[in-house]
């Protein structure tokens, strides 16, 4: 009598994402294997302990493999030794390119030296993130700049042509990037309340409005910031050195929030102090210190003086509006283009940071 047998051969790779979230968390096999064990797979499976541990060995040893590929993504889309599905090419290298908010919010800013990869020690001690995934999260973002920094052109669509990321990561790495490179100054204590996201959406602003690719996107790049554009705003000291100008100013604004903020008699005898403070901080952006210091500056000069007066987050919003609005009034102030670019960016960015 003839048995019939179906046989299937396949060479899909597979995939076990929660295997890969462990490798990429940092986890040695006997870690994983233990926390898988915790789960209860095998009750799930009725393997035995033997097969766990050697399941979870394999799905490392794959991971190990397709690493060196994973560094440079467009490589892990074209090569044919891994039959990889396109939506799980995607996960691999989306999850590959995930950071962890504490890690990043301790290295933003600072440079992507080998410097900053001595305190990954420290770092990992402190957030609680593995050392071996610190060093992916930093490698990463060290490959993503050393790819990019000299590109011209749109920075958020070179990461994404480069490393197949989400537009939401990408904007993220372009973030971090456009940090690295200016080196702005984010983890003193008064900083600290500031999380990524904030200071993310700041960098946004900030690549769309102050950099040479919002100039001119095709010829020049988003890393860095628009030096002609930073000595110019010199002229808007006219605003605060001229006085009747400062004091026209002071009255339109006035006139206009009577009755409508619940800070009013704050804001009119404290009107000069902000308006220089506003004023000061973009026309000494010319030095490199001072550039590092923006953040600072915000928080010492705008944000804590109007924490410290109890204006509330509408407050500000309805005097920065109003403060950039009425400068449009002043016919003696002919530096409009330049006050529109420089307000409208600095007002989104302080309305972002100005929260407990």
């Amino acid at each position: 009598m003839a048995n019939e047998l179906d046989v299937f051969v396949g060479n899909t790779t597979l995939i076990d994402e929660e295997v890969y979230q462990l490798w990429l968390d940092g986890y040695s096999v006997s870690d994983a294997v233990n926390i898988r064990l915790k789960s209860g797979i095998l009750d799930q499976t009725g393997a035995g302990p033997d097969v766990l541990e050697s399941d979870t060995m394999d799905h490392y040893r794959t991971f190990q493999m397709l690493e060196r590929l994973l560094h440079y993504p467009p490589k892990l889309v074209q090569q044919l030794l891994f039959q990889i599905p396109p939506h799980k090419q995607s996960m691999l290298i989306e999850r590959y390119y995930a950071f962890d908010e504490a890690f990043v919010r301790e290295v933003l800013g600072k440079k992507l030296s080998k410097g900053t990869k001595k305190d990954l020690d420290d770092i990992s001690a402190k957030t609680g993130v593995t050392l071996k995934s610190c060093r992916r999260q930093f490698d990463n973002f060290k490959r993503v700049f050393k790819v990019v920094e000299e590109m011209r052109g749109a920075l958020v669509e070179n990461i994404q042509q480069n490393f197949l990321l989400s537009d939401r990561l990408a904007r993220d790495y372009a973030a971090v990037v456009f940090f690295a490179n200016s080196r702005f100054e984010t983890g003193k204590r008064k900083l600290q309340y500031l999380t990524f996201e904030d200071f993310a959406t700041c960098a946004e602003h900030l690549i769309q409005n102050w950099t040479l690719g919002a100039v001119d996107v095709a010829e020049d790049m988003d890393m860095d910031l628009d030096k002609e554009f930073l000595q110019d705003l010199k002229e808007l000291k006219i605003l605060i050195t001229d006085k009747d100008l400062l004091d026209q100013h002071k009255s339109l604004v006035c006139t206009s929030l009577r009755g409508k903020i619940s800070v009013f008699h704050e804001m009119e005898a404290n009107f000069k102090m902000l308006s220089r403070a506003l004023v000061n901080i973009g026309t000494s952006l010319t030095h490199n210190k001072d550039v590092r210091d923006f953040f600072i500056d915000l928080v010492e000069k705008f944000i804590e003086p109007c924490k410290a007066a109890n204006w509330s987050a509408s407050d500000v919003q309805l005097f920065l509006t109003q403060y950039t609005a009425s400068a449009r009034a002043l016919d003696a102030f002919k530096q409009q283009s330049l006050w529109e670019r420089y307000m409208g960016t600095l007002r989104s960015c302080l309305m972002k940071m100005y929260h407990n």
